[in-house]
């Protein structure tokens, strides 16, 4: 007759003793690859829990993906530190957690004043076995009508409020930083580009209304 188990309990923490940091459910950490050539991992924190005597501490790890880890693969509009919140779970020893990380709703990052190396963001739930994703309509913008990479520079329009890469206008991105109006193609009366000098190339919002988002 097989040995049972012995029972677990769960911890509303543990300390990682190798980088002096608590861990608590529902943080972001990265975690150390198999191939070590790889990027960390990024993981949320489901559950913790350990043996009878507290030791061999485990987590349950809910994974971020990578664009490039996808089904897809990255994209134009992906950020370099765009994650996607994925339906892949594992437990993992609490031992192979490497450090904390923060990762922000989009629209958070994207009022960043500035980006840390542990900084990310995720916009998209991911289904690891089908490729699809939830939200599956985002807005788009500019000519292209793409989603917005917020590593990207963008003009507004004064007239439409459209955002618009520089690239898309014919304008080169050291026009676009001296900017004081814009108007596009379409809303300016004379079919030309308006230009004056001064600063007016910004982010877009997170408000314009949605757009079917491209398919992969």
């Amino acid at each position: 007759m097989a040995k049972a188990k012995a029972p677990r309990r769960p911890l509303e923490s543990c300390t990682i003793k190798h980088i002096n940091k608590t861990i608590n459910a529902g943080d972001c950490v990265l975690m150390r690859p198999a191939d070590q050539s790889n990027p960390q991992y990024v993981a949320r924190i489901e559950r913790i829990d350990a043996d009878a005597r507290g030791g061999n501490v485990k987590v349950l790890a809910r994974w971020y993906y990578r664009p490039e880890e996808s089904i897809g693969g990255r994209r134009q509009f992906h950020g370099s530190k765009e994650l996607f919140l994925s339906d892949h779970y594992d437990v993992q020893s609490a031992d192979t957690i490497e450090g904390k990380c923060t990762v922000h709703s989009f629209k958070s990052y994207t009022k960043l004043d500035s980006v840390g190396n542990d900084d990310f963001f995720c916009r998209f739930e991911y289904n690891s076995s089908t490729g699809a994703f939830n939200p599956d309509r985002v807005a788009v913008y500019c000519k292209c009508e793409m989603p917005y990479n917020p590593d990207d520079l963008m003009v507004q329009c004064e007239d439409c409020s459209d955002w618009f890469h520089p690239a898309c206008i014919e304008m080169t991105a050291e026009e676009a930083k001296i900017l004081d109006h814009f108007f596009c193609e379409t809303c300016s009366s004379s079919g030309q580009k308006k230009l004056q000098n001064s600063h007016a190339a910004s982010r877009p919002s997170d408000t314009k209304v949605d757009a079917k988002r491209r398919r992969r």
